[in-house]
């Protein structure tokens, strides 16, 4: 039985309206202790990827940085062009993998990846140290990158679900448990108000009843 947008006045202060709603708090009550165990590990686990995101943020920056500044050596020595005609003899065969990991309901994806031998189809000549190191910089990057993409996809999901389940916690604290205890509690109020007239209703009787004997 709900009683969702109904005024006190409305519900009839009944017994058995009086047990469907101590039913509704009691479970209202347990699901706000589930959501609130939850939230507690969404935010444990929001926390700890945050962390390794940030963390792996920072190498990315300066994987990036040590990639394109060899880049730019490898460019000076061999020119913009050259370098073109060398990038497709660098290519790298890279398998990935998606998965899925599961989280109080939610699905957080995990990436995998396999990277084939390095592999260069170029010769020696037309080429630099500086190239070769540039090349392993890059490759070097793509986990890193990988690892990036993946914390972040999590990092989104599990925030979207910790803004759900804080509104439901909210909602339950703050309007559905104030409400049943309010209504609960006219109810009771009523109940026993209605017993006290019953009582003073019963001695008057009985009073009159002594009375009229005598």
């Amino acid at each position: 039985m709900s009683y969702k947008g109904r005024t006190m006045e409305a519900i009839a202060p009944t017994k058995s309206n009086l047990l469907s709603l101590r039913r509704q708090l009691v479970f209202a009550e347990e699901g706000y202790d589930l959501l609130e165990q939850k939230r507690q590990i969404l935010v444990f686990e929001l926390m700890s990827r945050l962390k390794r995101a940030r963390e792996t943020e920072d190498r990315v920056g300066v994987s990036l940085h040590s990639s394109f500044a060899a880049l730019r050596e490898a460019t000076l020595d061999l020119g913009s062009d050259a370098i073109d005609r060398l990038v497709p003899g660098m290519a790298q065969h890279c398998e990935v993998k998606l998965s899925e990991q599961h989280l109080m309901g939610l699905h957080i994806p995990r990436i995998t990846a396999e990277f084939s031998p390095e592999n260069a189809t170029f010769g020696v000549s037309g080429t630099s140290a500086n190239t070769d190191h540039a090349v392993r910089r890059f490759r070097e990057l793509l986990p890193c990158l990988i690892e990036l993409a993946e914390l972040d996809t999590a990092v989104r999901r599990i925030s979207n679900e910790l803004r759900r389940t804080q509104r439901r916690c909210n909602a339950l604290s703050k309007i559905f448990i104030p409400t049943l205890r309010k209504r609960i509690h006219y109810i009771l109020s009523t109940l026993e108000e209605r017993e006290r007239e019953s009582l003073v209703t019963m001695k008057i009787i009985r009073d009159n009843l002594a009375k009229a004997g005598n």
